[in-house]
């Protein structure tokens, strides 16, 4: 089916003929009070019909509670360079804290966290220490049982393993809706073994709430989780334990090497787990 449906489309005559052919209206009191309610009875009516929502690819019934979720914006101090990012962290955070970023592992490098302010992923609060802000979307993927899909490691591009023990979770991108969001995290992290367009998130199941911890990507600067998470059904998943090939994250920059000295994530590894193991 079309959208709008041709019905609509034919039944609507063209705007400008209508305005300019149309008498010199003459004020008249019970017009204007059955033209305001002729108005309202339409706008009601289109609210109700649930065809407004069906036919919107990747979209929950529930609509007016993801309308309400704000786009994340880029802003914080600008860095043209790794090196002048990581000029202005060492008088604001622990020497040897910063010295463990990519040596420690299971830790990102400077140059991870320059490509996330690069790509608006991550926000700065210039304080001691620095507060690192992230959007993130999480995907609580839901399996026979009353089963969860968690990613239990990953491996990294220096070969070292990481442990993980959550759902499916991503950065958000600027302006970046939460449906959207859901769409690439599953595709970025499952796609070598689901087909696109498998996605459908459960209505009612979005919640936000905000995380402030340590930070285990880069240890001494602490950061706030504003944590976007919703139950999805992801048709294709393996019912058993299984791996996949993580796609590129991020794309070179400028003609830059940057991305090459990034510590980047190369597999997952998932396993199902029950819902109440989760809450523990």
């Amino acid at each position: 089916m079309s959208w709008p449906p041709q019905s609509i489309n034919k039944s609507l005559p063209d705007a400008k003929s209508v305005f300019f052919n149309l008498p010199k209206p003459t004020p008249c009191l019970p017009h204007v009070f059955l033209t305001a309610i002729s108005l309202l009875f339409f706008i009601s009516s289109t609210k109700r019909n649930p065809s407004f929502v069906k036919f919107l690819p990747f979209v929950s019934s529930d609509r007016r509670r993801f309308l309400k979720v704000p786009s994340m914006s880029h802003s914080g101090p600008p860095f043209a360079t790794p090196q002048a990012l990581s000029d202005w962290l060492k008088p604001r955070l622990p020497s040897d804290s910063l010295a463990s970023w990519g040596v420690k592992p299971g830790t990102k490098n400077v140059h991870n966290l320059w490509l996330e302010l690069s790509e608006g992923e991550t926000t700065i609060v210039d304080s001691s220490p620095p507060l690192r802000t992230v959007n993130v979307v999480t995907v609580r993927v839901m399996g026979k049982d009353d089963l969860i899909l968690v990613e239990s490691r990953q491996q990294l591009s220096d070969g070292s393993f990481r442990d993980r023990f959550r759902p499916l979770s991503e950065k958000m991108k600027p302006n970046e809706t939460v449906e959207e969001a859901v769409a690439r995290a599953v595709k970025e992290e499952l796609g070598s073994v689901i087909d696109p367009g498998s996605v459908r998130i459960v209505p009612g199941s979005y919640i936000k709430k905000l995380e402030e911890r340590n930070s285990a990507s880069y240890p001494g600067l602490p950061v706030r989780y504003v944590l976007h998470s919703v139950d999805a059904w992801v048709e294709g998943v393996p019912e058993e334990d299984f791996c996949t090939d993580e796609q590129e994250e991020y794309q070179d920059l400028n003609g830059t090497m940057e991305l090459e000295k990034a510590v980047s994530v190369r597999k997952h590894f998932w396993k199902w787990v029950s819902s109440d193991s989760l809450r523990s």
